[in-house]
């Protein structure tokens, strides 16, 4: 074979590989949506009001018979959709490595949850079942589904360029969520002016996200490629995907022959844990303890989503300098010095909160981000799908500690300042624990090439 040969050989390689790329960036301007408008936004407020027009006098519900209070009832369900994608994720990641097939697995979670969130049009009067049944559907399948989407990471990109893919993918959501949100924000605020009622401007609002998740999916659908399994993959046989925890099991199991890749992920589920825990408690703190209005916190949460997707890519391009565990020990030491800053916002100041909020869009992405492309390396070959199920499971149905700790502290003394500082340490205790792994050694311990910056 002649050099010109091997030349266009590889031009070939490398313009079909950014094809696929692009194609994967899609899905995360798909669904995220789902996590901005749907979740973070719309669907609390208004499933706990459905269910508050179902409850009996003493303010319960009774799903199944059993006595539930309607404000309740909207994290019981995010609860179970949580068991639910433990109990399937590891199951359809073994079953994606052993067969190859992981994109039809991938378009049927998405479709999946998708038809389930344009189904919540639907959930009107007092159907509080229906919307409880549809969280319960839609928040599993999207774990599932981005469980899959992760394992691509390894197989469409080159150690060196990993990085930036991811921050890449994570900009692109952002960007979709932000975009979509204001959207859903200007018919949410102004449904008067379009002729709906308050109650058929979400339903409106929460349905276009499912549309949109349906619709953008069918981009990476058509440009994302099924591999082959290994051969030892391949060899070990549907026979071995066992039902739910077994398989869970099997995967930690699995995962102990790598401690290196263990310890990273128990960095990343404590300051993880941290991240999440301030997304979601961060409206608490600016309307209970700052009394901010519904519109300031809505404000920024709509510059949290921006800003993110600069801090996406510009940690990317940090990545690329320092390597991605030093920028992410960077994030970490600035989530503490945000937190800390957060201590001492004066209350009833909007502009100190929307500076907090730019701060944490800043390093929220990029951490979310380059951890994503740091995993992929220890990751052995062809087990992508089955590690990031225990990857995902951490993102998604680990997050408990956080939440727990802000809810004793703020018991135990009555302040909310106290329960946001309260949280510095998961990000100290990660910044450790990610500081003592040898990642490179990792990487070959997974069986990886070692890139020149990690």
């Amino acid at each position: 074979m002649d050099i010109d040969t091997v030349r266009t050989t590889a031009s070939d390689a490398a313009a079909e590989r950014r094809r696929e790329q692009r194609g994967w960036y899609f899905y995360d301007w798909a669904c995220s949506v789902y996590s901005t408008s749907v979740l973070t936004v719309f669907l609390g407020p208004y499933l706990t009001s459905v269910a508050k027009r179902a409850a009996d006098a003493e303010g319960y519900v009774h799903p199944l018979g059993v006595p539930v209070r309607a404000g309740s009832f909207f994290a019981y369900s995010v609860s179970l959709s949580v068991i639910v994608a433990v109990l399937v994720m590891p199951l359809v990641g073994a079953a994606a490595d052993r067969s190859g097939r992981k994109k039809p697995l991938l378009g049927a979670a998405a479709y999946v949850g998708a038809a389930a969130t344009t189904g919540m049009f639907f959930l009107g009067g007092d159907r509080y079942l229906l919307g409880g049944a549809l969280l319960i559907v839609a928040n599993a399948a999207q774990s599932v589904a981005m469980m899959l989407y992760n394992s691509y990471l390894p197989q469409i990109a080159p150690p060196e360029e990993r990085d930036a893919v991811s921050s890449r993918g994570w900009a692109f959501g952002y960007a979709a969520g932000s975009l979509v949100l204001v959207v859903n924000l200007v018919l949410y605020l102004a449904h008067d002016s379009f002729g709906v009622s308050e109650s058929m401007a979400v339903r409106i609002c929460l349905a276009s996200a499912g549309l949109w998740w349906g619709g953008f999916t069918l981009i990476p659908l058509l440009r994302l490629r099924d591999r082959p399994a290994s051969v030892r993959e391949a060899a070990a046989g549907p026979a071995r995907t066992a039902p739910g925890l077994r398989q869970l099991a099997a995967t930690v199991r699995d995962m102990r022959r790598h401690p290196l890749t263990l310890a990273f992920l128990l960095a990343y589920l404590i300051y993880n844990d941290g991240i999440q825990t301030v997304i979601s408690q961060a409206s608490v703190y600016g309307s209970e303890e700052l009394g901010l209005g519904q519109s300031t916190l809505i404000g920024a949460v709509l510059l949290v989503q921006v800003l993110a997707v600069a801090g996406a890519l510009g940690m990317g391009r940090l990545a690329r300098t320092y390597g991605a565990k030093r920028t992410i020990l960077g994030s970490l030491a600035a989530w503490t010095l945000t937190l800390g800053a957060g201590y001492f916002l004066p209350s009833g100041a909007p502009v100190g909160f929307f500076l907090l909020a730019a701060a944490i869009g800043l390093v929220l992405g990029g951490s979310q981000a380059l951890s994503r492309s740091l995993f992929s390396h220890l990751v052995p070959p062809g087990k992508e799908a089955e590690y990031f199920s225990a990857y995902e499971m951490s993102d998604r149905g680990m997050s408990w500690l956080g939440p727990l700790l802000f809810g004793v502290t703020y018991q135990l003394t009555g302040s909310y300042r106290d329960a946001i500082i309260s949280l510095v340490v998961f990000f100290v205790v990660g910044f450790l624990l990610l500081a003592r792994v040898p990642v490179r050694q990792a990487i070959g311990d997974a069986g990886n090439p070692v890139p020149e910056k990690i």
